[in-house]
């Protein structure tokens, strides 16, 4: 198929892709081929009306401008909100009306949440904001702003793209690049490693320390916490580099969406590495018009929190999230209110001081995520079973067994001397890989393929799918 599609002019490649989109994300369900459908249409016609629009002069045309930028974003959202919020907004609001004992039975739907529905909502409405903003112009070929929504490597599981970005490179002809196509099999093979044998195998012990029910030690706890660190850090980058490596191999460049996170070492650094595409589009198109950091220190602070709050419930319907973001939300604070501070206290270290300090700040920031994590994961669980689990890892409650930590080393261990070395050598530049003699990248690849062959945990679905 991918010898066809090189062979293709530029019109055909793009129908072919748009077909494999579409077949990609029908397999799953056709029935939500339409949610994607609706959404391509009111914003392909929604772009060219704000374009006609801006191109007049007069209070007219500025307010219908604005209109069909709220039909555009009122049909997105509004799709998002029914599918993904219905049943938990009646749930909370019946748990709200329980306290003052009025007993409401409200409708509850059947509602089977569409795979990567956030993501390509988010995808679509970035056209119209553009185009509202004068960032871009509007594309007249549906077929191709259609392969712009529903590119199927990152459908599903982002990397978010801004129409800026993605749709010139589906409008230009594109050439077949033996060195990019290499660089993204090396991609998909890091992923596939990255999933299979680290996100897989952590997996099995997350899910004894969380299941409901069970009674885990402190130590456990912060065990299992440290395991759902790197499963959910290695399962979501994981598709992300496949989906970059795929879209490579078609000539198509996909952003960024990893760059050694557990490096960071502030929380504005872990939100500058962490699912980028995510936290740089909650930025531009939602702190930013919120006024961001221009109105005073208070505004800035409600700015943070009501990013980080949507943020968290983007992630899914449940409070457990939308605790998780307000979590991360109050790290971004307290880091701000505390930054005159270490700037006071800041004075020169020398090289090896300098690397040590870097180090014991890298790990608190690490145990500072971890603690979020512990609120993302435990979703199955009740509020004061989280806070619970908390106080046990906090208090260290229970024996201490060392053997807890073998599964860590043994699947996390290779991934982080890789990124390791990749940190320190390559200055965050992840596939830097060109300059690595051929037999160390075979043997590499050998070992790397021998591991997730031989060790690699049944497949299960991405994580990240249910957002």
């Amino acid at each position: 198929m991918l010898t066809l599609y090189w062979l293709l002019p530029l019109r055909w490649q793009n129908v072919m892709l748009l077909a494999a989109s579409y077949f990609f994300y029908g397999y799953w369900d056709y029935r939500f081929l339409s949610l994607i459908a609706i959404s391509t249409m009111v914003d392909y016609v929604a772009g060219q009306k704000i374009y006609q629009a801006a191109e007049e002069s007069g209070p007219r045309a500025a307010r219908r401008k604005k209109l069909w930028l709220i039909a555009s974003m009122c049909t997105n959202l509004g799709l998002l909100g029914f599918f993904k919020y219905f049943n938990f907004f009646i749930g909370s609001l019946e748990d709200v009306l329980a306290g003052f004992n009025v007993d409401a039975k409200m409708l509850h739907l059947e509602i089977v949440l569409p795979v990567g529905i956030s993501f390509y909502t988010f995808q679509t409405m970035s056209y119209t904001i553009d185009i509202y903003r004068g960032l871009m112009k509007p594309t007249r070929r549906l077929v191709e702003f259609a392969l712009f929504v529903a590119f199927f490597p990152q459908l599903v599981a982002g990397p978010i793209e801004r129409a800026t970005a993605l749709l010139p490179q589906i409008l230009k002809k594109r050439r077949f690049d033996y060195r990019r196509f290499l660089d993204g099999v090396h991609l998909i093979f890091w992923g596939l490693f990255k999933k299979m044998f680290v996100a897989d195998n952590l997996a099995r012990v997350v899910d004894e320390v969380f299941t409901v029910g069970a009674d885990p030690t402190g130590f456990a706890v912060i065990c299992g916490v440290w395991a759902f660190a790197f499963q959910i850090y290695c399962d979501f980058s994981g598709y992300s580099d496949i989906a970059r490596g795929c879209a490579k191999c078609m000539g198509i460049e996909l952003r960024l969406n990893f760059n050694h996170p557990y490096v960071a070492v502030n929380p504005r650094d872990f939100w500058a590495r962490w699912h980028m595409s995510l936290s740089t589009w909650l930025r531009d198109y939602l702190y930013i018009p919120l006024g961001g950091n221009r109105r005073g220190k208070v505004n800035t602070y409600r700015n943070l929190s009501i990013t980080m709050l949507l943020g968290g419930l983007w992630h899914g319907a449940a409070w457990n999230f939308v605790l998780w973001g307000a979590y991360h939300g109050a790290v971004l604070i307290v880091h701000r209110l505390l930054q005159p501070v270490f700037q006071r206290m800041s004075f020169p270290l020398g090289r090896v001081l300098g690397a040590a300090w870097r180090f014991v700040r890298i790990f608190l920031m690490f145990q500072v995520v971890c603690l979020g994590w512990l609120f993302f994961r435990a979703r199955d669980h009740s509020t004061s079973d989280m806070f619970g689990m908390m106080r046990d890892a906090l208090c260290l409650r229970g024996p201490v067994d060392a053997a807890l930590l073998l599964p860590l080393l043994t699947f996390a261990g290779p991934l982080l001397i890789i990124e390791i070395i990749q940190h320190v050598t390559a200055r965050d530049d992840l596939h830097r890989v060109r300059s690595v003699p051929a037999w160390i990248k075979c043997l590499a690849y050998g070992v790397f393929f021998y591991l997730f062959a031989f060790y690699g945990a049944s497949a299960q679905s991405f994580i990240y799918f249910q957002f």
